[in-house]
């Protein structure tokens, strides 16, 4: 097996062309032509799942967020992203990241948050012709009053807090939602009719929500974790007898720590 070949599994589900203008999806670290012996998931690249890969017999990693996203002047081995870099190559371990290209695709980070939050008659919240975009909106399966629908996001997801602006009047049908940041989405789930909107990353102004719609920060982590799933299972489809492992940090990968 190839790193290529991983590449070429991952992009069929998940395209390069998919991803967002600017944004760095793709082979970070690595040669196409290296041999792999075993692939280990996660959300983020660190030098502790540099080492965990190495630790396990895989000397490849696939993730969701780019280790590399802006530019580098130097490769620093004591800061997280240079020490990252540097203890890859010094393992011959290749570094591929399905980054926006996995949000967009029907199937990727939102449609699991969905599927996550039990919503019917999905669909992608922001598309363009091709059928790729941001976000997705569904319905519940029954109407729920404000904090009960908040409550089914705070169980379904796991979460030991969840912010949230003001409660809406009525109950709630349908809920959209985003993995990772997405508070530019806002209007457009407005305008799909939900209201109720999830997602991570919301910032103090935008709890100041329109009228007829709640936001519900689930945080950035919660909301895009459930991608590595997606990448194994599309991993093991394709190669059944090949290694393909999850990273046993996933759990308390968070950066975020919370106190109760």
């Amino acid at each position: 097996m190839k790193v290529k070949d991983i590449i070429a599994a991952i992009e069929a589900f998940a395209p390069a062309y998919a991803q967002a203008e600017g944004d760095n999806t793709g082979l970070q670290v690595g040669n196409p032509e290296q041999e792999v012996h075993g692939v280990l998931i996660a959300l983020d690249c660190t030098p502790a799942l540099v080492q965990e890969a190495t630790s396990r017999g895989c000397d490849m990693i696939l993730t969701h967020h780019p280790l590399l996203y802006h530019p580098l002047h130097t490769v620093d081995p004591e800061e997280t992203v240079g020490g990252t870099i540097y203890a890859a190559v010094r393992a011959e371990c290749a570094i591929y990241a399905a980054h926006t290209s996995a949000d967009r695709v029907p199937g990727g980070v939102s449609w699991t948050l969905a599927e996550r939050l039990g919503l019917r008659n999905v669909r992608t919240l922001e598309a363009d012709a091709d059928g790729l975009g941001f976000g997705i909106v569904g319905d519940l399966p029954e109407p729920k009053p404000a904090l009960e629908a908040l409550g089914l996001v705070k169980k379904a997801l796991g979460l030991p807090a969840l912010r949230h602006s003001a409660p809406v009047e009525g109950p709630v049908t349908r809920v959209a939602a985003c993995g990772g940041s997405g508070t530019s989405l806002v209007g457009k789930a407005l305008t799909a009719g939900a209201q109720l909107f999830v997602c991570g990353d919301i910032t103090y102004h935008h709890f100041f929500a329109p009228q007829g719609i709640m936001l519900a920060d689930a945080g950035h982590f919660e909301t895009e974790v459930g991608i590595v799933d997606i990448f194994c299972s599309v991993l093991k489809k394709n190669f059944p007898n090949f290694a393909v492992l999850i990273s046993e940090d996933i759990k308390t990968a968070n950066p975020v720590h919370y106190m109760i």
